[in-house]
Protein backbone atom coordinates (compact mmCIF):
# COMPACT_ATOMS: atom_id res chain seq x y z
CA UNK A 1 0.00 0.00 0.00
CA UNK A 2 2.75 2.15 0.75
CA UNK A 3 1.70 5.70 2.02
CA UNK A 4 -1.58 7.86 1.12
CA UNK A 5 -1.75 11.04 2.70
CA UNK A 6 -5.25 14.11 1.46
CA UNK A 7 -5.48 17.16 2.81
CA UNK A 8 -8.57 19.39 2.86
CA UNK A 9 -9.53 22.48 4.62
CA UNK A 10 -12.81 24.44 4.96
CA UNK A 11 -13.87 28.11 5.91
CA UNK A 12 -17.40 28.16 6.47
CA UNK A 13 -18.61 29.54 9.83
CA UNK A 14 -20.51 26.34 11.57
CA UNK A 15 -18.22 23.93 13.33
CA UNK A 16 -19.99 20.65 12.01
CA UNK A 17 -20.27 21.50 8.33
CA UNK A 18 -16.38 22.84 8.41
CA UNK A 19 -15.34 19.97 10.23
CA UNK A 20 -17.00 17.43 8.18
CA UNK A 21 -16.05 19.71 4.89
CA UNK A 22 -12.55 19.63 5.51
CA UNK A 23 -12.27 15.70 6.77
CA UNK A 24 -13.76 14.84 3.65
CA UNK A 25 -12.14 16.46 0.86
CA UNK A 26 -9.00 14.68 3.09
CA UNK A 27 -10.34 11.72 2.38
CA UNK A 28 -11.42 12.06 -1.14
CA UNK A 29 -7.45 13.67 -2.21
CA UNK A 30 -6.09 10.40 -0.67
CA UNK A 31 -8.27 8.10 -1.95
CA UNK A 32 -8.44 7.06 1.76
CA UNK A 33 -11.54 4.74 2.95
CA UNK A 34 -10.44 5.03 6.75
CA UNK A 35 -7.36 6.91 7.78
CA UNK A 36 -5.29 5.42 10.70
CA UNK A 37 -4.27 8.89 11.97
CA UNK A 38 -5.34 12.35 11.35
CA UNK A 39 -3.87 16.09 11.93
CA UNK A 40 -6.11 18.82 12.54
CA UNK A 41 -5.17 22.83 12.43
CA UNK A 42 -7.86 25.03 13.23
CA UNK A 43 -8.75 29.03 14.11
CA UNK A 44 -10.71 29.37 17.24
CA UNK A 45 -13.40 30.89 15.84
CA UNK A 46 -15.21 27.54 15.84
CA UNK A 47 -16.58 25.82 18.95
CA UNK A 48 -13.66 23.36 19.14
CA UNK A 49 -15.13 20.70 20.72
CA UNK A 50 -17.94 20.49 18.11
CA UNK A 51 -15.86 20.78 15.33
CA UNK A 52 -13.21 17.79 16.45
CA UNK A 53 -16.30 16.01 17.09
CA UNK A 54 -17.21 16.40 13.42
CA UNK A 55 -13.52 15.50 12.26
CA UNK A 56 -13.56 12.67 14.41
CA UNK A 57 -16.52 11.42 13.02
CA UNK A 58 -16.42 12.08 9.36
CA UNK A 59 -12.58 9.80 9.59
CA UNK A 60 -13.85 7.00 11.43
CA UNK A 61 -12.95 8.04 14.73
CA UNK A 62 -9.06 7.87 13.51
CA UNK A 63 -6.24 9.03 16.18
CA UNK A 64 -6.46 12.92 15.98
CA UNK A 65 -3.69 15.23 16.99
CA UNK A 66 -3.13 18.91 16.22
CA UNK A 67 -4.16 22.53 17.71
CA UNK A 68 -5.58 26.19 17.27
CA UNK A 69 -3.22 28.76 15.20
CA UNK A 70 -3.86 32.06 14.21
CA UNK A 71 -4.71 31.09 10.85
CA UNK A 72 -3.54 27.91 8.46
CA UNK A 73 -2.08 26.88 5.50
CA UNK A 74 -2.42 24.16 2.91
CA UNK A 75 -1.52 23.70 -0.86
CA UNK A 76 -1.94 27.47 -2.33
CA UNK A 77 -3.85 28.50 0.14
CA UNK A 78 -3.38 30.58 3.88
CA UNK A 79 -6.23 31.60 5.71
CA UNK A 80 -5.96 33.87 8.52
CA UNK A 81 -9.33 34.21 10.03
CA UNK A 82 -11.65 33.02 12.88
CA UNK A 83 -13.00 30.62 10.77
CA UNK A 84 -10.66 28.02 9.28
CA UNK A 85 -9.65 24.45 9.72
CA UNK A 86 -7.42 21.80 7.50
CA UNK A 87 -7.43 18.66 7.95
CA UNK A 88 -4.52 15.88 7.06
CA UNK A 89 -5.82 12.11 6.66
CA UNK A 90 -2.60 9.48 6.34
CA UNK A 91 -3.33 5.71 5.86
CA UNK A 92 -0.12 4.13 5.77
CA UNK A 93 1.69 0.22 6.21
CA UNK A 94 5.34 2.38 6.18
CA UNK A 95 4.78 4.93 8.65
CA UNK A 96 2.61 4.47 12.28
CA UNK A 97 1.92 7.25 14.55
CA UNK A 98 0.98 7.22 18.20
CA UNK A 99 -0.07 10.04 19.94
CA UNK A 100 -0.09 11.16 23.67
CA UNK A 101 -1.18 14.29 25.42
CA UNK A 102 -0.05 16.32 28.70
CA UNK A 103 -2.40 18.00 30.77
CA UNK A 104 -1.38 21.05 33.11
CA UNK A 105 1.82 22.13 31.42
CA UNK A 106 1.78 25.11 33.43
CA UNK A 107 2.45 23.63 36.67
CA UNK A 108 6.14 23.02 35.72
CA UNK A 109 6.92 22.50 32.22
CA UNK A 110 10.27 20.49 33.34
CA UNK A 111 7.74 18.12 34.95
CA UNK A 112 5.46 18.35 31.72
CA UNK A 113 8.91 16.64 29.91
CA UNK A 114 9.33 13.96 32.34
CA UNK A 115 5.82 12.92 32.06
CA UNK A 116 6.34 13.33 28.31
CA UNK A 117 9.28 11.09 28.37
CA UNK A 118 7.31 8.45 30.40
CA UNK A 119 4.48 8.14 28.39
CA UNK A 120 6.75 8.07 24.91
CA UNK A 121 9.28 5.37 26.48
CA UNK A 122 6.99 2.32 25.70
CA UNK A 123 6.25 3.47 22.23
CA UNK A 124 9.71 4.24 20.95
CA UNK A 125 11.24 1.68 18.63
CA UNK A 126 14.91 1.58 16.89
CA UNK A 127 12.78 3.51 13.62
CA UNK A 128 11.26 5.85 15.70
CA UNK A 129 11.95 8.77 13.34
CA UNK A 130 10.31 12.29 15.12
CA UNK A 131 7.98 13.74 17.47
CA UNK A 132 5.58 16.39 16.67
CA UNK A 133 4.72 18.58 19.19
CA UNK A 134 1.23 20.97 19.70
CA UNK A 135 1.64 23.02 22.61
CA UNK A 136 -0.06 25.60 24.85
CA UNK A 137 2.03 29.34 23.32
CA UNK A 138 1.15 31.41 26.53
CA UNK A 139 2.54 29.27 28.92
CA UNK A 140 5.40 27.54 27.65
CA UNK A 141 9.34 27.27 28.27
CA UNK A 142 11.29 25.36 26.00
CA UNK A 143 14.67 24.87 27.64
CA UNK A 144 13.62 23.03 30.82
CA UNK A 145 10.91 20.87 29.10
CA UNK A 146 13.67 19.79 26.27
CA UNK A 147 16.21 19.24 29.48
CA UNK A 148 13.85 17.20 31.63
CA UNK A 149 12.80 15.09 27.91
CA UNK A 150 15.31 14.26 26.96
CA UNK A 151 17.25 13.32 30.27
CA UNK A 152 14.34 11.39 31.08
CA UNK A 153 13.91 9.52 27.41
CA UNK A 154 17.65 8.66 27.74
CA UNK A 155 18.49 8.20 24.38
CA UNK A 156 22.15 8.57 22.35
CA UNK A 157 20.86 10.94 20.45
CA UNK A 158 18.20 13.45 20.98
CA UNK A 159 14.93 12.56 19.24
CA UNK A 160 14.15 15.04 16.93
CA UNK A 161 11.03 17.27 17.33
CA UNK A 162 8.88 19.57 15.33
CA UNK A 163 5.95 21.63 15.89
CA UNK A 164 4.03 24.96 16.47
CA UNK A 165 2.76 26.66 19.75
CA UNK A 166 -0.76 26.91 19.20
CA UNK A 167 -2.37 30.49 19.03
CA UNK A 168 -5.28 31.90 18.57
CA UNK A 169 -6.47 35.19 17.46
CA UNK A 170 -3.74 37.75 18.64
CA UNK A 171 -5.94 37.85 22.09
CA UNK A 172 -3.36 35.86 24.07
CA UNK A 173 -5.66 34.57 25.93
CA UNK A 174 -6.93 31.01 25.45
CA UNK A 175 -5.21 28.10 23.15
CA UNK A 176 -6.33 24.59 22.14
CA UNK A 177 -4.83 21.39 21.64
CA UNK A 178 -6.48 18.38 20.39
CA UNK A 179 -5.62 15.04 21.61
CA UNK A 180 -8.51 12.28 19.82
CA UNK A 181 -12.06 13.43 21.03
CA UNK A 182 -10.55 15.40 23.81
CA UNK A 183 -10.22 19.76 23.52
CA UNK A 184 -7.90 20.90 26.20
CA UNK A 185 -5.29 24.34 27.00
CA UNK A 186 -2.61 24.84 29.12
CA UNK A 187 -1.62 21.15 27.50
CA UNK A 188 0.35 19.45 24.75
CA UNK A 189 -0.59 16.95 22.40
CA UNK A 190 2.06 15.16 21.01
CA UNK A 191 2.64 12.06 17.95
CA UNK A 192 5.29 10.00 17.50
CA UNK A 193 5.95 8.87 13.61
CA UNK A 194 7.74 5.53 13.81
CA UNK A 195 8.92 3.24 10.08
CA UNK A 196 10.19 3.65 7.12
CA UNK A 197 10.72 7.13 6.50
CA UNK A 198 12.84 10.26 6.83
CA UNK A 199 12.63 14.08 8.09
CA UNK A 200 14.07 16.43 5.43
CA UNK A 201 13.73 20.01 7.03
CA UNK A 202 14.66 23.84 6.96
CA UNK A 203 14.46 26.96 9.26
CA UNK A 204 14.50 30.80 8.83
CA UNK A 205 13.38 33.68 10.55
CA UNK A 206 14.50 36.89 7.92
CA UNK A 207 15.07 39.00 11.08
CA UNK A 208 17.74 41.97 11.02
CA UNK A 209 19.08 43.50 14.17
CA UNK A 210 19.04 47.12 14.76
CA UNK A 211 20.73 49.36 17.46
CA UNK A 212 23.88 48.67 19.52
CA UNK A 213 24.67 45.45 21.94
CA UNK A 214 22.70 45.59 25.00
CA UNK A 215 23.31 43.19 28.05
CA UNK A 216 20.94 41.39 30.10
CA UNK A 217 21.66 42.17 33.71
CA UNK A 218 18.99 40.51 35.95
CA UNK A 219 16.60 37.67 34.73
CA UNK A 220 15.18 34.59 36.24
CA UNK A 221 14.45 31.65 33.81
CA UNK A 222 12.41 33.40 30.98
CA UNK A 223 11.29 36.67 32.18
CA UNK A 224 14.09 39.36 31.78
CA UNK A 225 13.70 42.15 34.42
CA UNK A 226 17.03 44.26 33.09
CA UNK A 227 18.62 45.56 30.36
CA UNK A 228 21.87 47.36 30.84
CA UNK A 229 21.15 48.09 34.78
CA UNK A 230 17.19 49.49 33.56
CA UNK A 231 13.67 47.70 33.63
CA UNK A 232 13.31 46.10 29.84
CA UNK A 233 10.11 48.00 29.12
CA UNK A 234 12.59 50.84 29.57
CA UNK A 235 15.11 49.65 28.03
CA UNK A 236 12.89 48.71 25.18
CA UNK A 237 12.06 52.25 25.05
CA UNK A 238 14.47 53.46 22.89
CA UNK A 239 13.07 51.83 19.50
CA UNK A 240 9.71 52.24 19.76
CA UNK A 241 7.69 55.57 18.57
CA UNK A 242 6.85 57.53 21.43
CA UNK A 243 3.04 56.47 22.69
CA UNK A 244 3.52 52.90 20.66
CA UNK A 245 4.67 51.25 23.86
CA UNK A 246 1.69 50.93 25.25
CA UNK A 247 0.47 49.13 21.99
CA UNK A 248 1.71 45.80 23.00
CA UNK A 249 1.08 43.46 20.08
CA UNK A 250 2.07 46.48 17.51
CA UNK A 251 5.26 46.59 19.11
CA UNK A 252 6.32 42.68 19.88
CA UNK A 253 5.60 42.05 15.98
CA UNK A 254 7.50 44.91 15.10
CA UNK A 255 10.24 44.55 17.48
CA UNK A 256 12.00 41.05 18.96
CA UNK A 257 15.10 40.06 20.58
CA UNK A 258 18.06 38.43 18.83
CA UNK A 259 20.49 36.79 20.51
CA UNK A 260 23.88 35.13 19.10
CA UNK A 261 23.54 31.98 18.18
CA UNK A 262 25.41 29.06 20.15
CA UNK A 263 28.92 28.69 18.53
CA UNK A 264 28.40 24.86 17.98
CA UNK A 265 25.19 25.48 15.58
CA UNK A 266 26.16 28.61 14.40
CA UNK A 267 27.33 27.48 10.88
CA UNK A 268 23.96 25.82 10.30
CA UNK A 269 21.67 28.56 11.06
CA UNK A 270 23.58 31.73 11.25
CA UNK A 271 24.43 34.59 13.99
CA UNK A 272 21.22 35.13 15.64
CA UNK A 273 18.34 33.66 16.72
CA UNK A 274 14.98 35.31 17.59
CA UNK A 275 13.11 35.55 20.28
CA UNK A 276 9.20 36.83 20.74
CA UNK A 277 8.44 39.14 23.81
CA UNK A 278 5.34 37.02 24.76
CA UNK A 279 4.11 38.73 28.26
CA UNK A 280 5.16 41.68 30.22
CA UNK A 281 4.56 43.53 33.69
CA UNK A 282 3.99 47.21 33.81
CA UNK A 283 4.73 47.33 37.06
CA UNK A 284 7.77 45.77 37.36
CA UNK A 285 9.08 46.30 34.25
CA UNK A 286 9.56 42.69 32.87
CA UNK A 287 9.22 40.65 29.83
CA UNK A 288 8.27 37.30 28.80
CA UNK A 289 9.94 34.80 26.04
CA UNK A 290 9.73 31.48 25.32
CA UNK A 291 13.47 29.99 26.50
CA UNK A 292 15.43 30.75 29.41
CA UNK A 293 18.50 33.07 29.78
CA UNK A 294 21.06 34.07 32.29
CA UNK A 295 22.55 37.52 33.51
CA UNK A 296 26.03 38.21 31.26
CA UNK A 297 23.82 37.58 27.87
CA UNK A 298 24.22 39.96 24.84
CA UNK A 299 21.04 40.64 22.79
CA UNK A 300 20.02 43.21 20.18
CA UNK A 301 17.10 44.67 19.06
CA UNK A 302 16.04 43.10 16.14
CA UNK A 303 13.03 43.65 13.51
CA UNK A 304 11.82 41.46 10.50
CA UNK A 305 13.03 41.88 6.76
CA UNK A 306 11.21 41.38 3.68
CA UNK A 307 13.42 40.57 1.50
CA UNK A 308 15.42 38.57 4.21
CA UNK A 309 12.03 36.60 4.60
CA UNK A 310 11.87 35.69 1.25
CA UNK A 311 15.44 34.77 0.49
CA UNK A 312 14.83 32.44 3.28
CA UNK A 313 11.92 30.67 2.43
CA UNK A 314 14.26 30.40 -0.66
CA UNK A 315 17.15 28.73 1.29
CA UNK A 316 14.43 26.53 3.14
CA UNK A 317 13.18 24.62 -0.07
CA UNK A 318 17.14 24.32 -0.97
CA UNK A 319 17.73 23.12 2.42
CA UNK A 320 15.43 20.15 2.19
CA UNK A 321 15.94 19.76 -1.50
CA UNK A 322 19.45 18.64 -0.48
CA UNK A 323 18.47 16.24 2.12
CA UNK A 324 15.89 14.68 -0.16
CA UNK A 325 17.36 14.01 -3.26
CA UNK A 326 15.50 12.10 -5.79
CA UNK A 327 12.97 11.13 -3.25
CA UNK A 328 9.31 12.39 -3.25
CA UNK A 329 8.01 13.91 0.33
CA UNK A 330 5.32 11.87 0.83
CA UNK A 331 3.84 14.88 3.48
CA UNK A 332 4.53 18.39 4.40
CA UNK A 333 4.48 20.77 7.30
CA UNK A 334 4.67 23.95 7.65
CA UNK A 335 4.86 25.90 10.80
CA UNK A 336 4.74 29.66 10.41
CA UNK A 337 5.56 32.53 12.93
CA UNK A 338 1.97 34.31 13.30
CA UNK A 339 4.27 37.51 12.88
CA UNK A 340 5.17 36.74 9.37
CA UNK A 341 1.85 36.67 7.87
CA UNK A 342 -0.87 39.62 7.23
CA UNK A 343 0.74 41.75 9.71
CA UNK A 344 4.12 41.94 7.21
CA UNK A 345 2.70 41.12 3.73
CA UNK A 346 -0.40 41.99 1.41
CA UNK A 347 -2.97 38.82 0.35
CA UNK A 348 -1.88 38.26 -2.77
CA UNK A 349 1.80 38.41 -1.67
CA UNK A 350 1.60 36.52 0.98
CA UNK A 351 -0.05 33.96 -1.04
CA UNK A 352 2.66 34.22 -4.51
CA UNK A 353 5.64 33.70 -1.24
CA UNK A 354 3.73 30.32 -0.68
CA UNK A 355 3.37 29.38 -3.93
CA UNK A 356 6.70 29.82 -4.44
CA UNK A 357 8.05 27.87 -1.70
CA UNK A 358 5.41 25.27 -2.49
CA UNK A 359 6.19 24.64 -6.28
CA UNK A 360 10.22 24.66 -5.29
CA UNK A 361 9.46 21.71 -2.95
CA UNK A 362 7.18 20.21 -4.85
CA UNK A 363 3.86 21.80 -5.89
CA UNK A 364 0.91 18.91 -5.61
CA UNK A 365 2.56 17.98 -2.43
CA UNK A 366 0.31 17.41 0.63
CA UNK A 367 0.84 20.54 2.27
CA UNK A 368 -0.33 21.11 6.34
CA UNK A 369 0.53 23.83 8.62
CA UNK A 370 -0.23 26.88 10.33
CA UNK A 371 0.33 30.06 11.97
CA UNK A 372 1.69 29.89 15.63
CA UNK A 373 3.07 31.24 18.72
CA UNK A 374 6.82 29.70 18.59
CA UNK A 375 8.32 26.90 16.17
CA UNK A 376 9.99 23.93 16.91
CA UNK A 377 12.50 22.27 14.96
CA UNK A 378 16.22 20.78 15.17
CA UNK A 379 19.20 22.41 14.02
CA UNK A 380 21.39 19.95 13.12
CA UNK A 381 21.26 17.62 15.75
CA UNK A 382 19.89 19.99 18.39
CA UNK A 383 16.45 20.57 19.52
CA UNK A 384 15.41 24.26 19.52
CA UNK A 385 12.08 26.91 19.76
CA UNK A 386 12.19 29.78 17.07
CA UNK A 387 10.19 32.45 16.70
CA UNK A 388 9.56 35.08 14.05
CA UNK A 389 10.64 31.70 11.71
CA UNK A 390 9.33 29.10 9.32
CA UNK A 391 9.71 25.60 9.65
CA UNK A 392 8.80 23.37 7.00
CA UNK A 393 9.49 19.75 7.50
CA UNK A 394 8.76 17.29 4.47
CA UNK A 395 8.73 13.45 5.43
CA UNK A 396 9.86 11.31 2.43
Amino acid sequence: MGTSVGVGYSLQKNPVDAGKEAALKALQQGNITRPDFVFVFATIGYNQQVLIHAIREATSGAPLSGCSGEGIITQGMVAETNFGVCVMAIASDELSFANVQIKDIGVGVDLAGQRLAAELQPLLAPDSIACFLFVDGLVFDFDPFRAAFEKSLQRETPLPLFGGLAADNWATRKTYQYHDDQVISQGMSCVLMTGNGKVAWGVSHGCVPIGTKRTITRSKGNIIYEIDGVPALEALKDYVEEGSESQWNKMTLNLCLGFKTPEHIRKAYGEFFVRYMMDKDDREGYVTIQSDVTDGTELWIVRRDKDLIRQGLRDISRQIKEKTGAARPKLVMQFECMGRGKVVFREQEKIELLRSLQEDVGADLPWIGFYTYGEIGPISSFNCIHNFTAIVAAVY
